[in-house]
């Protein structure tokens, strides 16, 4: 009988696979164990991430979208921007100021930002450059500006970290607030963005101002249409305005009282600008002489509008030169605000002013001078005033700006429109029908 085949070996070598086996299996199970906690942690930080950018405050977010993107540009090109705000800001000589201007790219923010740089101030333009009117014009205006050196921040005013950002570059000393929604009747078809401008932004400039340290002192810009339903001629500061007509005129009266609240609590150095329709070169294409001119050069009929009794519509046109000597007035007269980190400590100035031209004009004459100087009659058609907003006369009492600021508007209609006429046949080069005496090359203001 043979022996039992010896299996010693074959079961030792049983042994060390399965050893080897369990070696394996605890690398792999050691392995994925680590594998998987990177991959938790990885996607717990994008979920944070996520977390934290879709619930950014509301007024960084909702109505920001297009500051948001630019601000991600900004921040990352980093001293680039940074570079350019300051140099933007820096004025020339010692003395001079350092002025946040909201509203650069429009109409009257482009003059008054060449004026304060053309006298050695340093200017940090804001503007969202947004559609209500051709951007194409704001984006032309920009250019101009950065001609002379004044750099434009894309951004909006709802946005609390690009105007913190800008406060912790540049302190500051004179904010020029003049960025709004503007237009009557644009009122009607929306609404909310003139609350989301006129109101929540100015808030929003106001909070950061606030803030600073030191505070800003500021001056904005109101309107006559805050007068609504008065029927004092001429209208004057001490008239009421607790009447609108216009929800425009609303939102503008809403930011004075704004101003006197923040004014009161913060100690805020503040002063609203009243402007009476504001015309000249590089003016609004909403405007009424703007468009008048547009469509008697291309033989388009024009709505001359008239009040409920017959009566012509009148306004008094102040030239834009006339009013940028009145915000400088009042940029150069405004004193210090009171308070520190948001803490107010002693009374601070707040002044309300009327700057108009004081010599009302019915919109029939002001076709007449066109007219005139476009060598064309107008296909005027004649009609009711609609129920939009729009008062049948505005008449600016200006002798408390006169008074305490040094105003006295100097250009008569008929000579400022030659100049906007100038400047409207230069940009958009017409040269056909148009007067000789009036030169047909372009011209900055």
């Amino acid at each position: 009988m043979s022996s039992p085949a010896d299996t010693s070996k074959s079961i030792k070598l049983e042994r060390y696979k399965y050893y080897i086996r369990r070696v394996n299996t605890k690398k792999l199970v050691n392995a994925s164990s680590n594998l998987l906690f990177r991959a938790t942690l990885l996607i717990s930080l994008i979920f944070l991430f996520l977390f934290t950018f879709n619930h950014l405050p509301l007024s960084s977010y909702q109505f920001n979208t297009r500051s948001t993107h630019f601000m991600s540009f900004a921040f990352t090109t980093g001293g680039a921007w940074e570079k350019q705000v300051l140099h933007s800001s820096t004025p020339r000589h010692p003395k001079g100021i350092s002025v946040l201007l909201t509203g650069a790219a429009g109409f009257i923010g482009t003059h008054c930002s060449l004026a304060l740089k053309k006298r050695g101030d340093g200017v940090v333009g804001l503007d969202n450059f947004n559609s209500y009117y051709d951007p194409s014009l704001k984006r032309a205006r920009q250019a101009l500006l950065k001609q002379h050196h004044v750099f434009i921040v894309e951004g909006d005013l709802n946005d609390t970290l690009l105007l913190s950002k800008l406060f912790d570059l540049v302190p500051f000393t004179h904010i020029l607030h003049l960025a709004a929604q503007a237009g009557v009747r644009y009122a009607m078809q929306n609404p909310q963005s003139y609350i989301n401008s006129n109101i929540a932004g100015f808030v929003n400039l106001l909070e950061v101002a606030k803030s600073a340290n030191p505070q800003p002192s500021i001056v904005w810009g109101s309107s006559s249409s805050v007068y609504g339903l008065n029927t004092d001629n001429p209208f004057s500061e001490l008239d009421r305005t607790d009447q609108p007509a216009s929800l425009y005129a609303a939102t503008k009266k809403a930011g004075e009282e704004i101003a006197h609240a923040y004014n009161h609590i913060y100690g805020l150095s503040l002063t609203g600008l009243r402007f009476f329709t504001v015309y000249g070169p590089w003016g609004r294409p909403d405007m009424t002489y703007f468009f008048f001119t547009k469509y008697i050069l291309q033989g388009k009929h024009i709505h001359v509008y008239q009040t409920k009794d017959g009566k012509e519509v009148v306004r008094d046109f102040t030239y834009i030169d006339d009013i940028v000597k009145g915000c400088l007035r009042a940029i150069d007269t405004a004193e210090k605000s009171t308070g520190s980190g948001g803490k107010k400590r002693g009374p601070a100035q707040l002044r309300i002013y009327n700057l108009g031209n004081t010599s009302p004009v019915k919109v029939g004459e002001m076709v007449e001078i066109l007219e005139g100087l476009l060598n064309m009659k107008a296909k005027k058609h004649a009609m009711k005033m609609p129920i939009n907003g729009d008062v049948p006369y505005t008449h600016a009492n200006v002798s408390l700006a006169y008074k305490e600021l040094g105003y006295k508007p100097t250009t008569d209609l008929a000579k400022g429109l030659k100049k906007f006429v100038k400047w409207y046949v230069g940009y958009y080069g017409i040269q056909s029908m148009v007067k000789k005496e009036i030169p047909l090359h372009h011209h900055s203001p």
